[in-house]
């Protein structure tokens, strides 16, 4: 309690320094420091309060003999006045001082003076208590009504002015000076979350001016970003936009943001990840070419870092899918190119990876299939194609669109013909981007293989789960297989599980084979739901595969680890 009581008389000289600081000179930079202060200040306030109401008066005045100065420094300080509850707890704080039956003329004085500084702050700055008693009394309004009624018409008033400067341009008779504008946001900051302000703060975010340089303050930027990413204010989109353009940290803390929702969730489905992605606004935001790049740079690094990682590939997946779902609602008022938010990438690639597999009917998806391999092994196999960089780069376009690469696989386990080379070269490439040609030559011929025993196998009068554990197995006679070959197999595998009809019944035996160890498991679950994610948004039907994919989905999810 004594620790609690040196803390309080610690701030107490504190604070009487600031005010008489502020009392002193209003200047610019003295405003300024007043506003960044006020929440700390209401604290304050309320922990006095909180002292005083146990006391008397008469205590009051013994224990803090400059009591009177702090209360009349704050009570004439109208930003103080103007913060949240600021005025209601300074009122309670003055109501302690006031004794009931005063003893002699030194405690008539002081309720006297204490009783002025209340009329003060009852006055809305401009009246006293009396003729705003009357004025409200005239107009059928209670205290209570008028006092937030003149707030939302000060910030109507201001907004007009501020939509009003912008549209005059370069009529200096009417224009705001950028230090008002400045001073403005500046106040705003501790005030962004109140209801009343947010059309305030909507036109200073939308606001652009003439000058050379930001005139907003980066803590009103921060500020207001941080309230939005908690849900502590609504924004429009509009808003929002202006101020992840303006203000390039926000934008990078809100991407970052959406990460750590997403790691720190517990287990994220692609429909999960879906509704963070639409909730965080990204992806309508990066319709404006310069957020898409930004957050686009940031996948690329969190996909360089986790080196790869399935979760980190699929959310780039969804992503996209959001990005361009946005992109063609907004068709009619875009004036961007494509090349302008993949400038890497070739643009005749770019379009046939941007066609929705949807458009397209199912029989002739083989035919983007073999444009996209062709183009991709163009540029990456030969050396003419250096400008939309190394393989790197066209891998890390190609897996935004990388329902293809899934389609390719359900396309070489359905059709019963030779397994076309565009095709094996493609799922080849997505999995093992890194690989040189002879490495990625080995792991077309084993997933060929692979192919070819598991037709066999749709001919032969019998199927098992050993059997289907044999076809996938490596070749005693040829090296192991490197990890990511192996993935690629596995889920080949799956697919055939899938969309082969005599092999449902024997699916949760070759599960049970496939996934022994919580990876794998966690592997098998995230294909699954990627897979059910595609067809859903492919409209497809295929009841079967669907029903089966879902039972699995349900078996391996108590064994799939957190994302």
């Amino acid at each position: 309690m004594a620790q609690d009581s040196v803390g309080f008389f610690s701030a107490y000289q504190f604070w009487m320094q600031k005010l008489s600081v502020w009392d002193q000179a209003s200047t610019l930079e003295t405003r300024q420091d007043a506003c960044l202060h006020l929440p700390r200040f209401q604290e304050f306030l309320r922990q006095m309060y909180e002292v005083l109401k146990e006391m008397d008066s008469n205590t009051i005045i013994e224990r803090f003999p400059t009591i009177g100065q702090l209360l009349a420094k704050t009570c004439w300080n109208p930003f103080i006045l103007a913060f949240d509850e600021s005025q209601k707890i300074l009122i309670w704080c003055l109501c302690c001082l006031i004794n009931k039956e005063p003893q002699n003329s030194e405690e008539s004085k002081l309720n006297s003076w204490t009783r002025g500084l209340l009329s003060h702050i009852l006055s809305a700055f401009r009246f006293d208590a009396k003729e705003v008693g009357l004025f409200t009394q005239g107009l059928e309004f209670t205290p209570a009504d008028y006092y937030p009624g003149l707030l939302k018409n000060m910030v109507l008033s201001l907004v007009s002015e501020l939509r009003e400067n912008h549209l005059n341009g370069f009529n200096t008779q009417r224009r705001i000076v950028p230090e008002k504008i400045r001073l403005l946001s500046r106040i705003c900051i501790p005030l962004v979350t109140l209801p009343d302000i947010e059309p305030l703060v909507e036109a200073l975010l939308t606001y652009h001016g003439h000058e050379p340089q930001e005139v907003l303050w980066p803590e009103f930027f921060d500020a207001v970003n941080e309230a939005f990413l908690l849900k502590k204010i609504s924004l429009p989109e509009s808003a929002v936009v202006c101020l992840w353009l303006r203000h390039l940290p926000s934008l990078e803390k809100a991407t970052l943001h959406l990460f750590e929702k997403l790691i720190s969730s517990a287990r994220n489905f692609l429909r999960r990840i879906e509704c963070f992605l639409k909730d965080s606004l990204l992806p309508e935001a990066a319709c404006h070419p310069a957020i898409f790049r930004v957050v686009d740079e940031m996948f690329r690094y969190a996909l360089l870092e986790t080196n790869g990682a399935p979760e980190v590939i699929a959310t780039i997946q969804v992503f996209t899918g959001c990005f361009v779902e946005a992109l063609g609602k907004k068709n009619k008022q875009l004036k961007f190119t494509f090349k302008t938010y993949f400038p890497y990438g070739s643009p005749s690639l770019v379009m046939v990876l941007l066609q929705h597999p949807k458009e397209i009917p199912q029989e002739l998806w083989h035919q983007p299939l073999k444009h996209i391999s062709e183009m991709l092994r163009e540029i990456v196999e030969d050396q003419t194609h250096r400008s939309y960089g190394g393989p790197f780069e066209c891998w890390f376009l190609f897996i935004h669109f990388g329902g293809w690469a899934d389609i390719a696989a359900e396309q070489l386990v359905m059709s019963e013909a030779e397994p076309p080379e565009a095709l094996l070269w493609l799922l080849a490439f997505s999995y093992s981007p890194r690989d040189g040609s002879l490495q990625r030559a080995q792991t077309m011929v084993e997933v060929k293989a692979v192919l070819v025993r598991l037709k066999k196998l749709l001919r032969s009068p019998s199927l098992s789960a050993k059997d289907l554990q044999a076809a996938a197995a490596e070749s005693r006679d040829r090296d192991p297989r490197p990890p990511l070959c192996q993935q690629l197999i596995r889920r080949l595998l799956l697919n055939f599980l899938l969309w082969t009809p005599r092999a449902h019944v024997i699916a949760r035996e070759v599960l049970t084979l496939m996934a022994p160890t919580d990876e794998l498991a966690h592997e098998m679950t995230g294909f699954l739901d990627q897979t059910l994610y595609r067809w859903d948004h492919l409209r497809m039907e295929a009841t079967r595969p669907r029903k089966l994919a879902r039972e699995l989905l349900a078996e391996l999810r108590p064994a799939g680890t957190a994302v």
